[in-house]
Parts: structure tokens; C-alpha cells; sequence
């Protein structure tokens, strides 16, 4: 069985009932999620062999994110315990016009100020295939940048596939600060994931012609940066996803990988959102399987883009559909009929 190991921050998900804004909610929905825990969840579903890293506190919130992890097969083992809080997340969901809206409640989280001795990572990818990380732990701080530079640079030790979805986010810090990270921290990457936002924020390569809001995308602009990217830093692959926002709740999405010889551009969907949380999760952890367990990539793509699209159907962050379910939807069964 292949072995996953992803590392990074799992937070308490606070969500707005339906579609209610922050300002007229006197509940919230509660549920654990975070990039590299989302990816987790999903290869346990897939049946992969999957380890998340992080520190959480020792208290029972703490433990509650064990145990939405442990739920579904998640190995929890190298989690390490102590400091003083989990990290939060409020979410408003948008309808039609009206985007949705995050804010964040994560200073001083476990993870954030967690130290590299906090992990034994020769414990942790002596027998492991892939690694998979994204921009976010490294923009919690100087402790995270140690953490998952320290956790490459024993994965390569060991031979390990390493994945990054580069997930800019503009609350953690500034594009500036990112592109210096994130540049040097490409070393390590053999995968290299991300929007045509991330790519521009954090290594400053632009897709011309693209306008994500207008949902214009132009691929001869993917083609030319995924060009240079993997010039520059040697990547195996390069892999983007390529959402068309018409409103809240409708976008086009299909996704674009390059291998340094070809370019190919997968199925396109229409997809209606119930939730568009941990959709790129979805995908990174649907490349992850498709790279490890398919012959070709454009399989590979095929299967990330069809796991993708049933997310933005499942409330929560993880993705929870199986490896049978995603091969139907690339074979052409998507009609929502009721299975009997």
C-alpha cells in the first residue's frame, strides 16, 4: 500500500447555518478541516496508507481533531501534543453575486508556534512515498518555514515524492514575503500545484490573458508560465486547477498538467455548489493518487478533476467519496440519478 504523509494545520471550521450572514447568525455549524488535513482524508478514502503531521493542544478540542481525523483511517500517531489552542475559522457562504467569506482566528495555534524538535521526521518518512505540503503552513510564521523545510529536506533524504500546492493566502501574509519562501522552498518539489493566483503571489509567474472573475481563461498563458516554471525549478510536474467563477454558486472547472514534453487539458464540468471549501484539497489529494496509482498522467488528471468536482457537492472540507465514485464520474455517469 502507497504511504502518504501531508503536514500542516487541521482548524475548527465555524460556518454561518445555509447561506445566513455573520451578522445574523446566532449558531454556527462546527467541523474540523485544513488544507493538508483535507488531502489526508481523502487518500485514506482512496484507501492509500496516510499520516497527517501537526501539533494540537492537549485539551479536548484538541482531541477532537484527533478524532475527526482517526474517523477516517487517518494515522494520528506523529501528532504531536501541547500549546494552548486550536486554530479557528469562521465561514459566511456566499449566493449568486454575494461571494462567501473567511475569517481567520489562528494566532498562537499549536502549529504556528510548534518547534522542528517537535517531530521526528526519520520516524515519520523513513518508509513513506509521497509528502505532500502547501504555502499555508509557511505562512503561519518562521516556525513553520523551519518545520516544513526541515520535514523536505528528510523526505528527499529518503527518496520521497514531494508535492506542494502553493495556496496564497493575502490574510497570512504578503506576496512579498511568500515569493521569498516559496521560491526557495521549490528545491525540494517534484509536484508543483496552484491556481493562477498562487502562481503569480508566490513565484511571480502571471498567466496572460486570464481573468478569473470575468471567468476568461486563455491556456496559451498556463502554457507559457508552466513552461518556465518547470525550467526554473525542475519540476516532474506542473498541474493547475482552472476554475471559471460565475457566481457563487455555479463555476466551470477543469485543470491543466505539463511534464516538461506535454500539455493536457482535462474534461471540463459545470458544477452547482454546495460547498467550495477544501475543493482544491480535493484535487491536490486526487493527483496525489492518480501520480501514484494510474500509468499516465492525463489519467491522472482526469481522476483529480472528477474528485474535485464532487466535493463542491459535500458540505465540510473533507472530500468523502471513494475511489469507485470518482471512476464513475470520469467514465461519464454524472446525471445525479438515484441509485438504486
Amino acid at each position: 500500500m502507497k504511504k502518504v504523509v501531508t503536514l500542516g494545520e487541521i482548524m475548527l471550521r465555524l460556518s454561518t447555518p445555509g447561506n445566513s450572514r455573520f451578522v445574523q447568525s446566532n449558531q454556527f455549524d462546527v467541523v474540523y478541516g485544513g488544507g493538508e488535513a483535507n488531502v489526508a482524508v481523502s487518500l485514506s478514502n482512496y484507501g492509500l496508507d496516510t499520516k497527517f503531521v501537526t501539533k494540537l493542544p492537549c485539551h479536548e478540542i484538541g482531541q477532537s481533531a484527533v478524532n475527526a481525523l482517526r474517523a477516517y483511517g487517518v494515522d494520528t500517531t506523529h501528532i504531536a501534543r501541547g500549546g494552548e489552542r486550536v486554530g479557528i475559522y469562521f465561514l459566511e457562504t456566499g449566493a449568486s453575486m454575494r461571494a462567501s467569506k473567511v475569517i481567520y482566528d489562528r494566532s498562537h495555534s499549536s502549529i504556528s508556534e510548534a518547534k522542528v524538535e517537535d517531530f521526528d521526521f526519520d520516524a515519520i518518512f523513513k518508509d513513506a512515498d509521497w509528502f505532500h505540503f502547501t504555502g499555508i503552513t509557511p505562512a503561519l510564521g518562521k516556525n513553520g518555514v523551519a518545520i516544513v523545510e526541515e520535514a523536505c529536506k528528510v523526505a528527499k533524504k529518503y527518496g520521497v515524492m514531494i508535492s506542494v500546492d502553493l495556496n496564497y493566502r493575502k490574510k497570512l501574509w504578503t506576496p512579498e514575503e511568500a515569493k521569498v519562501v516559496m521560491t526557495d522552498l521549490m528545491k525540494y518539489v517534484d509536484v508543483c500545484i496552484g491556481n493562477e493566483e498562487d502562481a503569480e503571489k508566490t513565484l511571480g509567474f502571471k498567466a496572460e490573458g486570464s481573468n478569473i472573475e470575468s471567468g476568461n481563461l486563455e491556456l496559451e498563458g498556463y502554457y507559457s508560465i508552466f513552461k518556465q516554471m518547470q525550467e526554473k525549478f525542475n519540476f516532474k510536474y506542473v498541474v493547475t486547477t482552472l476554475r471559471e467563477s460565475h457566481t457563487a454558486d455555479d463555476n466551470g472547472w477543469s485543470a491543466l498538467i505539463y511534464d516538461g514534453k506535454e500539455y493536457y487539458h482535462s474534461r471540463h464540468y459545470d458544477i452547482h455548489i454546495v460547498d467550495r471549501v477544501g475543493g482544491g484539497d480535493s484535487f491536490s489529494a486526487g493527483i496525489i493518487y492518480g501520480l501514484l496509482m494510474k500509468s499516465r498522467m492525463q489519467e491522472a488528471l482526469e481522476f483529480a478533476v472528477a474528485a474535485s468536482a464532487l466535493k463542491h457537492t459535500i458540505p465540510g472540507d473533507f472530500n468523502l467519496v471513494s475511489v469507485t465514485e470518482v471512476e464513475s464520474l470520469v467514465k461519464g455517469n454524472g446525471s445525479g440519478r438515484v441509485e438504486r
